[in-house]
């Protein structure tokens, strides 16, 4: 079986006003994309100029991380919102990030969602739509979990698919993926036998065995989370694996 390309990808600027989350100034160089926090899970107008600063430095591209308005749950709670609703809400907050990169000469890259967002539009066809609708407002591509709702209203609407896997999450036998208020730690052997079943075999690791990657991916992005304990010691070590798999899908 052939290799898969992949990139990697980090949640940043999840601080807020003089509180940080996670080692901003040391994942950036670990990653290729940036999801930048918009303000209503966690970030603020500071924080987001000077994450985008940081992107633009090290040559990471951003996209926007837009989340359910619930700072005390980290948007990590779900809420009910109607599509209309969560449309606005979408993009309230992607507009904001788009003026701290104009203002750095930078352009939108993507649009992933935030927790427990990412999860109900993962799963509910009207909800994925709305997100992905704002995704195709911004002219840029959305990115969610492949073989779910994410993916299906990626390809109704006609906007480019970025499949996501994450290194440091658990995912059910069903192959949901396991989202949690706080992120326990991961042992880097298991993060790097996750990666490379992924890489080369195209099978996503669960809590009971493993489960073929989604049809029609060609590339993947992984995450690896600012808020998990470790986080740049595994986001380095994802970034090797990544770009020595990258080399051999080159000579494939």
């Amino acid at each position: 079986m052939s290799r898969i390309r992949a990139t990697v990808n980090c949640d940043m600027g999840e601080g807020y006003s003089l509180y940080k989350m996670g080692d901003d100034e040391a994942l950036m160089k670990t990653i290729h994309l940036a999801n930048v926090a918009c303000g209503f899970h966690a970030s603020d107008f500071a924080i987001m100029n000077e994450t985008v600063r940081l992107a633009k430095a090290n040559n990471v591209l951003v996209g926007a991380h837009p989340s359910l308005p619930d700072k005390q749950g980290f948007g990590r709670r779900e809420m009910a919102m109607e599509p209309d609703e969560l449309a606005s809400c979408f993009i309230y907050q992607v507009g904001a990030l788009l003026g701290f990169l104009i203002a750095h000469g930078l352009t939108m890259n993507h649009i992933k969602p935030h927790g427990a967002v990412y999860a109900m539009t993962a799963r509910d066809p009207a909800l994925a739509r709305a997100a992905v609708g704002v995704a195709k407002t911004f002219n840029v591509p959305f990115m969610g979990l492949a073989g779910t709702q994410h993916q299906s209203a990626a390809q109704e609407l006609g906007v480019p698919f970025i499949a996501e896997w994450f290194a440091d999450l658990e995912y059910s036998p069903e192959g949901k993926l396991i989202i949690t208020k706080k992120h326990d730690p991961v042992p880097l052997s298991a993060v790097k036998d996750r990666v490379n079943r992924l890489l080369e075999q195209k099978q996503i690791t669960t809590t009971s065995g493993t489960l073929p990657l989604a049809e029609g991916v060609s590339e993947v992005s992984i995450c690896c989370h600012s808020d998990t304990p470790g986080a740049v010691e595994i986001a380095e070590t994802v970034k090797a694996l990544v770009d020595a798999n990258n080399k051999l899908v080159g000579t494939q």
